[in-house]
Parts: structure tokens; sequence; C-alpha cells
């Protein structure tokens, strides 16, 4: 008669406990794993929007420049600067292709960078300010009291970055030269370093020498 020897084994299945240990271990490292993918995605999706927000102000400054450099008295006689302020800058030129001075409007509104457009009509010509387009032109703009928008100088200005402005209120026939600041930051608690976009522009039309 033959015996089949017995097969004996040490081996144990997991217990419960270890069960529980384990599946706490590959949740953690999951949960790990996927707020770090979510991170990423969010700061790219912050860096990206910088970006844009960096660009959309770099072309406002630019358009801004232009047209500021081309201003003029109004289409009816009105001086060419209607207002001064170190949020606001309303002035008179003619951006497109009719003959008439449009009145310009930049403008800080909360934490947008707006401009509004009044083109002259009637006869005789009015500036209807109740017909005015306004776009937002400027987004995420972080301006405060102590860092204006807009600043101005007179003859005196020789170009150096040190140069004193006006004082407010500003004399609006004082005025030779614009300078112009937007800080922009796309979201204070993870976006990078505010961006900064400084120009100055000289009213051709108001030049002394």
């Amino acid at each position: 008669m033959f015996f089949l020897p017995k097969i004996f084994s040490d081996r144990k299945g997991f217990t419960l406990l270890e069960m529980i240990v384990s599946m706490s271990i590959f949740l953690l490292v999951v949960g790990g794993l996927t707020a770090i993918l979510l991170f990423s995605f969010s700061s790219r999706n912050i860096i990206w929007e910088q970006l844009v927000t960096q660009n959309e102000g770099r072309l406002v400054v630019q358009v801004f420049v232009n047209e500021l450099r081309s201003a003029n008295q109004s289409s009816v006689g009105a001086y060419t600067i209607e207002k001064a302020e170190s949020n606001q800058l309303i002035f008179f030129s003619n951006i497109d292709s009719d003959s008439y001075r449009e009145r310009i409007r930049y403008f800080l509104s909360a934490t947008d960078f707006k401009k509004g457009v009044t083109k002259p009509a009637g006869n005789p010509l009015t500036y209807n300010t109740s017909t005015e387009a306004i776009t937002t032109i400027a987004h995420d703009v972080a301006n405060n009291s102590s860092t204006p928008i807009f600043t101005y100088f007179d003859q005196t200005y020789t170009g150096s970055v040190s140069g004193t402005p006006l004082a407010s209120p500003v004399t609006t026939t004082l005025i030779r030269m614009v300078g112009v600041q937007l800080i922009l930051e796309e979201d204070p608690r993870f976006s990078p370093v505010p961006f900064t976009i400084q120009a100055k522009a000289e009213i051709r039309n108001l030049k002394s020498n």
C-alpha cells in the first residue's frame, strides 16, 4: 500500500489588520499623487492666465500711448485734456477713420481697466456721454492708492526716471507728458510676483519746443 506524503505549508493569509494597513497606505499614496497632479494643473493654469494678462496689459498700454500722443482739441473746440486724475484720464483723439476726434476715457473700475469712447454727433456737434461705448481692456489690475495708474508731468520734465509728477489736483493745461503704470496679478494667493508695465507718452500737440 502506498501512502502519499503530507504536504505542509507555513504560508498564512493576510490578517484583517494587515489588509487595513495596506489599504490605508495605498490610499495615502493615491491621494498624494492626486494632490500633486491637481496642484500641477492648477499652477499651469495660473501661469498661463498670468501670461495672458501680461500680454493683455502690454497691448493696452501700447494702444493708450499711441492714442494719447496724437491727442488734440475736441471737434467742438474743447481743450485736449478734459480730466486728469490718478485712475482716470479723459482726452480727445481721432482713433478711427473719420475726421472727428473721439472723447476717450480710460479709467479703473474695481480691478478692471476700462475704456470709454464717445463719438461726436448732431448738428451742431456735441459729445453725448450717454452714448459712451465702454469696454473692459485689462483685468486683474492691482494698482492701489500708492501706485496710481496715471501720473502727469509738465514742460520741465527732462526724462529722468525720478522726475517729479504734478501734484493733485492736476491742472490739465500744464500737462505735457503722461505716465501710465499697470500692475497686473492674476491671483494674489497663487500667482507669481505681480507684473508691472510702465510707459510715458508725450502729447505732440502740446509740445512747447
